[in-house]
Parts: C-alpha cells; structure tokens; sequence
C-alpha cells in the first residue's frame, strides 16, 4: 500500500468520524503524494464531501470539477457538484448536473430529489424576477416622467439606490438597460433625480471591476455632473468616480477581479479613459472651481504609486504627458483677471499638492528633467508673452510651483528676467498685481537657495509695503514675508534676525487681522501663516495662547471651506505645543563649541515645560480638540502628509497628561487619531499610534473606541513594537495591548493575527525592568488563546522555563506577570505541569517561594500553580508532597490573618488532592508517610 493510499483511508476513517478538518489535511497531503490521474480523482471527490459539510462550497465546487475532469462519469463528484452550485445560487449549472445524475443513476432518489427542488427554486426564482424586471422598468420610467408626483418619484429613487446595492437587484438594473437610463437621468436638470442616479452607480460600482468596466463609459458624463455648480451633486460624482477608481485599481491587483469572481481583462484601458476625462475638465472654463478641486484631488489619489517599493510609475508618466500643460493652466489662472478658469480659495494649493506628488513619484534624473523642461516652457511660452496678463499667469504658475516640486519652482523663479518682474511687480499700482508678485515672493523666500537673496534685497521691499500700504490684502501678505525672514532662526533663541520686540509687534498684527471678520478668509490665512513662522518665538507663542479670540478665530478658519490654512495651522500649533523634533546637543560638543567661539543654540526660558504644560491647558480650553477632529476629516489634497504629521505630533502632546486624556476622547480625539496612525509620515505614523496608546493605557479601550474602532486600534499598536521605536513607546503599547488581550478572544486573535506574538517574546528579554515586565504581562492575557497555548506546548524551545525562571525574580511585577502567565497555562494545558520540573533545577525552589512570599498576589499564583500540578498527575503531587510545599500549605489552608480565604481554600484543596492519591492521611493535614496504589 502507497502513503497515498494509506493517507486516503485515514481521511475517509475521519470523516465518518465526523473529523472534516483532519480529512481535509489528510486528503491534501495524499493529493500531494499521488502519481495517479485515477487516485487524485478519488481524492478530490472525498475532499469536496468534505468541504460541503464544512460550508465551504466555492472550494467543494472547484474539487468537483477536477474530479470530473479526470472522469466525466463519476456521478458522485457531479452530484457533489450539483450540491455545492445549488448552493451558490448557481441554480442553472445545478440543475443541468442533477439532470445527469438522474440520467446515469434514474432511481437514485437522492438525485431526484435534488432535481424536484431545483426545479422549483428556478421556477421560484423566474417569477421574482419578472416580477422584479416590471418593478424596476417602472421605477426607471417614474423618474423619467417629469409629470410624475414629487413623492412617487422619491420612492422610487430611494428603491432603486436599494435595489443597487444587492447583486440580485444590480444583475435586473443591468438586464433592464439600466447603464442607458442612469445615464439619462444623469442629464436631467432635477438635483434629486441626478443624486439618485449617481447614489444607485455607487451601489452597483462598489467593489465591482465587472460593473465599472460597463459603467466607465459614462466618465464624460459624470465628469460633467461633477463640474456642475451643485455642490451635492458635486460631491457626489467625484464620490462615485472614486468608488469606480477604487473597484479598477484593486481589481488590477487580484487575480480573481470583482465579487462575481469573474477573470476580467486588464482595466488599464478603463483607468486612463476616465483619468483623461480628469484632465480635459482642468481648463474648462464651463466646470465649476469645486469640480476641478475634486478632479485634482481624484488625480493626487489614484495616479502616484502608494508605495515607492512599487517599480511601476507608468502612470505617473501617462498623467505628466497627457496632462501636465492642462494642471498648469490652472496653477497660472490668477482668479481676478478674466482669462482662465473657474477656481477656488483651495486650488492652487491644491495644484501644488498634485504637482508634488508626480514630481516625487518619478524615479531618475531622465524623467525630472523631462517635468523640468515641461514647466519651464509653460512658463516661457507666458512670460514672453506681450502685456502684463502671460506674465502675471507666469508668475502665478512659478508660485505654485514653489508651492508644490520646490526644485522646479527655483528653476523657474531663475529663468532670464523673472525675478526682476516679480521686484517690480510687487511696487505696482494694481493691487492684483501686487498681490500676486508679493505672494511669489514669501513662496520663494521659503526654499534656502533664495532665501539669502530675498533677505538681501527683499526685506527692505517688503516693509516698505507693510508700512505704506494702504490695502490690508498686501499688507497681510508682506507682514507674512517678513515673519519668514524674521524666523529664520528657528527656536534658537540667540539667533534672532529682527531687533528686540520686532517679532512680538508682527505678532501682534497677525492676531488683529487674525480677529477682523471685515477681511477676507484668504487674507485672515494670511495671518495664519504669520503665526506659523513667528511662533518658533517662545514669547510670541505666550501672547497667542494668552488670547482666546485669537485661538477661536483660527480655529474657526481650520473648520472653514478654506483648506489652504491647514497646515499653516498644525504647524501653529506643532511650535506652541513644542511637539517639534529637537536633538539635545551632548554637552562635551557644546563646551567644545563654546571653546571653539563657534554657535551653540539655546532654549528660550519659555520653551520649558512648565510653560508648555500651561500652553496645553489654555489651547484645549479654547477648543484645540474640535478643530483638530474637522481637520482631520478635511477630504482635500491640503491635507498633505505633512499636516498630518503636525496634527499627530499636537495630539500625542495634548494627551501626555493623563488627566486631559477623556477631554480628548471626548470631544473626538481618539476616532481621529486611527486615521493618523496609517495615513501620514512614518514619524507621524509612530505619535499617532503613541498617543493612542497612552489613551489605551488609561480609559477603557472599549468606551474610548467603541464597536469596530477598537479592532482598528491593533495595527498601530504593533507598529510600535520595533527597534526604530523608543523604549517607552515599546513600554506604552505593550501596556495598550494588555489592556485590549484582556477583554475579549476577538481583540486577541486580532493581535495574533497582526504577529505581535513573536515581537512580545522579544521584549519578554529585554534588559530595562519595566518593559520585560509589562511584555510578560501582555503575553499573560495573550496565553488564553489556544493558539498561543500551542506555542508553549510545541517542543524544543525555553518558553516555560522563561516563565518559571521569572516566577523567581526579584522583580515583583516581572513575578506576578510571570506566575500569573504559569497559573493560567497549567489550568489550560496539563501536559505543561509534567514539564515544569524539567525546566530548571530549582523549580521546587521557586514554587516553594512563591506560597512562602508575604504578597498575596504572588502566594495566590504559587497555590493555583501547585493545584493544576497536583491535579495533572499523581507522581508531581508525590514529589510537591515529599518537599517543604506540604507544611507550607498546610499552614495557608489553615488561614488566619494575613492568608486571604481563596488561598487557603485552594491550599486545602491540594491537601484534599494528596488524600485522594493516598499520598498523606486526613489526619488534621499531619503526613503519615507514602500510602501504597489503590
């Protein structure tokens, strides 16, 4: 007899044992094994019983027909088969199979049975949908009919977004030539008929490749709905296009593409067809600002790689082809002037964004420079325009571009003529004009290559104008590029660029126009940008937390349409907070440096953390949390990575005191801190996973993130668990995920799940007190899991001897952990008790220490840990009895003062044990010596 053989007879003796998951193992190694063509036919039949009683008909499908590839005849498998498609509601392929069945075998009444039934749910099933085809015919004609009541019409869009979103409804939406009528209704001039149109293309489109491929060809017309000046049906348009992106993208990734399991051809064609219709509404001039923003924002998403590891930038090259001349048309339109597109407060920042990210996802110098020369000549075809409008629209495009690739921005700022244009421009009558020069001036004087330059020749410009004009618009703008020349120290209090009290007075300007309603939202931004560089000042920082209106008002603006000032205000606040980056320079280097008259940077008294403790108390009384949550939730390409980072570095400060922890919880914190801890910087990644730690720690996860938003939780922790983390982040999340392996065998599966049990061990080694300890504590709550049960179980390794060495530490914490993991593991696991003394010499030693120990705790653990041994097997209660143990628990049983009563109680229940095995007599627990076996 082959292994094959042997292995199949062993899978069919286990499934009459009702053993489905041990045949399964033993009929896929057999398969494994077998040479015969005849044998796997076998096997694949058994193995499809097997998975019919297991639920899993897909894969019992799927065994059936290899089976039947080998032999067409074998009824068995095409019954199976037959089974496993009524299942799937694949009820015609059922039925042709039973059909057959009931050929070769006519009184077989299993198959007959089978055909009945089939025969009356296909009947079932034809009528529903006849029924159902008339029902969405009319619904279709309803919302068609503009003489139809508002009511009627409402009920049926509601159905038919309903009917959308279930396969059996998309399937008759598709049959009745629902594509053609969504796409009339999509040309209706009723807002509601078009949102219920859009609605019902989400419901089909969701995680559908099949559906969108069908539906991509009405891109043109959603791209104009999107364009439209409604902004809900604005919004919903650039929703459902990337709900269709989405479902292409992912599809392209599978092999199996879509829910209809259907092998679909490659959706590239697809993709670039709808990303073509993106760029062709860049210049329109018919499409409304909030559609262009939405159709930059649908580009920044769906065409950069998200992963650099991923070596395919095709696309990121077909978009700077097909499209990089039609993005720059709106980074030059200057909104005052007539020529040019419709834009928002957001679409240049915007354009940067998306700018940005095709510039970084290029990957050498052949394909930068080929972006480089692109721009460059956008530019030039402008600037030597005649009139002053190409050079405005040039300039505009450079200050983006500054904005945005701050490489291609300089290159361009340096091309023959232009920076004298913007010197002159920014003395020019025309407020426009002036506005447009200064703005690419403050840009400019950002990037360190011409900083110098700006400082030289543009600081005394610039308060000219801050000084003499007489509209606040430009005077906000040159008192901002004053505040970047004036922060060019950074927080080095030595270094200061302006004299004494020059930066509290620009502060100062800031704050009012910061309050003055009467201004426009772009120039109170302005204000905002001010603050974020003159806040490295530690004094300025005091001022404006000291000025609650301020504080309303610029958090008022975070929640505002204008999303251009989100960064401007996380990094506000990142300096008021002091949650910046700063290396302490070693102290031999600075009196080397001092030695050395080189400069040595110092902090300012304010910047200490009594100050900022304060600053925090002030900023979460004045409604930080709010702000932060909304700009969280912000969709916009203004909230780059970068902001994120900020908005992460703000929360881990806010919830580093414990107590300020619920208020941030509270106000909504902790829901926008999981968006954080997956989507931004890595650095930004590693606060916002701390600071949901140190939430962890404190509150109850379960209150604190509640219904699915605590499994979410998990992932970040276990990020912080890595070498590249401090040790208190490694100490905080091991604390975290105690608390969440403690509350349920979901939360742990998840973790395991994650792989955090392997990086858990690790630090069950580390050399630092607290961190060993609280990483055995983890593993404590994990070990109610059978799965990691099995990991002490599996031979060859030191984990139980870790356990029981531990039990003997000084370390109180590391002891109770320890005996706490071994107490709960000899209850779960037996078999763990007989090879505990083949752990360590002197594990009577520890054992005995425990139940002698004068904290409670550790001589609870130490009695629980004798009992599961004793009750394990008998030879262990000899050995525990012929040692100091039994006088031990003979006094603990007794009780008394100082032994709580569930000690004693277990204790007498050993001693009851040791009766039992006739190893002592019940003599008042004194030992009569050895008894001989019953």
């Amino acid at each position: 007899i082959t292994l094959s053989s042997s292995l199949k007879e062993e899978g069919n003796s286990l499934f009459k044992a009702g053993d489905m998951h041990g045949a399964v193992c033993c009929y896929t190694k057999a398969l494994k094994l077998s040479d015969s063509k005849a044998e796997s036919a076998v096997l694949y039949r058994n193995r499809s019983a097997c998975y019919l009683k297991q639920e899993e008909y897909s894969k019992a499908e799927a065994d059936a027909s290899k089976a039947l590839d080998t032999d067409p005849g074998d009824v068995k498998a095409r019954f199976r088969r037959a089974q496993a498609f009524q299942k799937l509601c694949r009820l015609d392929q059922a039925f042709l199979d039973a059909q057959r069945c009931a050929q070769l075998e006519p009184k077989n009444k299993a198959f007959q049975d089978l055909l009945r039934q089939l025969g009356a749910q296909i009947q079932q099933k034809s009528v529903q949908l006849n029924s159902t085809d008339a029902r969405v015919q009319q619904m279709f004609s309803l919302l068609l009919d503009a003489s139809a009541k508002d009511s009627d019409r409402q009920k049926a869009a509601q159905n038919l977004v309903v009917l959308s979103r279930e396969d059996a409804g998309a399937e008759q939406i598709f049959r009745n030539d629902g594509v053609k009528l969504i796409q009339k209704l999509l040309q209706s001039k009723q807002e509601d008929v078009v949102l219920s149109a859009l609605r019902t293309l989400v419901g089909l489109c969701t995680g559908h490749q099949s559906r969108v491929i069908c539906c991509s060809t009405l891109s043109v017309d959603l791209c104009a709905v999107m364009g439209s000046v409604a902004s809900a049906v604005s919004l919903a348009a650039c929703h459902l296009l990337q709900v269709m992106f989405e479902a292409l993208t992912e599809g392209m990734k599978k092999e199996i593409r879509g829910k209809d399991e259907a092998i679909l051809p490659e959706p590239s064609k697809e993709l670039r067809s709808m990303l073509r219709h993106l760029l062709e509404i860049m210049p329109a001039s018919k499409v409304s600002g909030l559609g262009r923003d939405s159709a930059i924002n649908l580009l920044v998403k769906q065409v950069p790689r998200k992963s650099l590891k991923n070596p395919d930038n095709s696309l990121t090259l077909w978009v700077i082809d097909q499209g990089l001349k039609k993005i720059l048309e709106v980074a030059g339109t200057v909104p005052e002037l007539s020529e040019g597109p419709p834009l928002t407060d957001n679409s240049h920042m915007s354009c940067s964004v998306l700018l940005s990210k095709l510039y970084d996802d290029l990957k050498c110098d052949t394909e930068r420079e080929t972006f480089n020369k692109l721009c460059e000549e956008y530019v030039q075809q402008h600037f030597s325009r005649h009139g002053i409008t190409g050079k405005l629209r040039a300039i505009q495009t450079v200050s983006v571009l500054l904005q945005g690739p701050s490489d291609v921005g300089n290159r361009t700022l340096e091309m023959s003529g232009m920076m004298d244009a913007v010197i002159s421009l920014c003395a020019s009558e025309d407020v426009t004009h002036q506005q447009v020069a200064v703005e690419t001036l403050i840009h400019a004087a950002g990037k360190a290559k011409r900083a110098s330059f700006i400082t030289a020749n543009g600081v005394a410009l610039l308060k000219d104008l801050y000084k003499k004009s007489e509209n606040d618009r430009i005077r906000v703008r040159a008192l901002v590029g004053l505040c970047k020349l004036g922060s060019a120290g950074g927080t080095d209090f030595s270094m200061k660029q302006f004299a004494e009290g020059s930066t509290l007075k620009l502060a100062k300007q800031c704050r009012k126009w910061l309050c003055n309603e009467s201004l426009p939202p772009t120039s109170r931004r302005w204000s905002v940008e001010g603050l974020a560089y003159l806040t490295f000042d530690a004094d300025v920082k005091e001022d404006l937390v000291e000025d609650k209106n301020a504080l309303v008002a610029m958090f008022e603006l975070a929640k505002s349409e204008d999303k251009t000032v989100l960064f401007a205000v996380g990094s506000t606040l990142v300096n008021c907070t002091n949650s910046y980056d700063v290396e302490k320079p070693d102290p031999q280097m600075v009196e080397l440096a001092k030695y050395a008259k080189q400069h040595v940077p110092e902090e300012h008294p304010k910047d200490a953390p009594s100050y900022v403790e304060k600053r925090l108390m002030k900023l979460l009384e004045a409604g930080v949390v709010s702000a932060l949550v909304c700009m969280v939730k912000q969709e916009s390409p203004a909230l780059t990575d970068a902001c994120r980072d900020c908005i992460a570095r703000v929360f881990l400060a806010l919830v580093e005191r414990q107590e300020d922890r619920g208020t941030v919880v509270a106000q909504g914190g902790g829901k926008a801190l999981i968006p954080l801890a997956s989507d931004n910087t890595d650095g930004g990644k590693i606060k916002a996973a701390q600071a949901l730690a140190k939430i962890t720690i404190t509150s109850n996860p379960e209150i604190a993130f509640p219904g699915e938003r605590i499994y979410e939780m998990v992932r970040p922790l276990v990020s912080l668990l890595s070498l590249e983390c401090t040790l208190l982040q490694n100490f905080e999340a091991l604390m975290a995920l105690t608390n969440l392996a403690g509350i349920s065998e979901r939360l742990r599966q998840k973790i395991i799940k994650e792989k955090a049990v392997p990086k858990i061990e690790g630090y069950m080694f580390e050399e630092h007190d607290l961190v060993r300890a609280s990483a055995t504590e983890c593993m404590c709550n994990l070990v109610l899991s059978t799965e990691v049960q099995e990991l002490y179980l599996a031979t060859g390794n030191d984990r139980l001897k870790l356990l029981v060495l531990y039990s003997g530490e000084e370390d109180e914490r590391l002891r109770k952990a320890a005996a706490g993991t071994l107490a709960m593991l000899t209850a779960e696991q037996p078999e763990l008790c007989t090879r505990i003394p083949g752990t360590t010499t002197h594990w009577l030693e520890i054992i005995q220490s425990l139940l002698l120990c004068e904290i409670s705790d550790l001589r609870h653990r130490g009695v629980v840990i004798v009992q599961n041994m004793m009750q394990a097997e008998k030879s262990l209660a000899e050995t525990l009895m012929e040692s100091e143990a039994l006088e031990i628990l003979s006094v603990l049983a007794k009780g008394g003062e100082g032994t709580p009563e569930p000690v004693s109680k277990i204790a007498q229940n050993c001693l009851d044990k040791a009766v039992e095995y006739n190893i002592i007599m019940n003599r008042e627990g004194r030992e009569k010596g050895k008894g001989t076996e019953p």
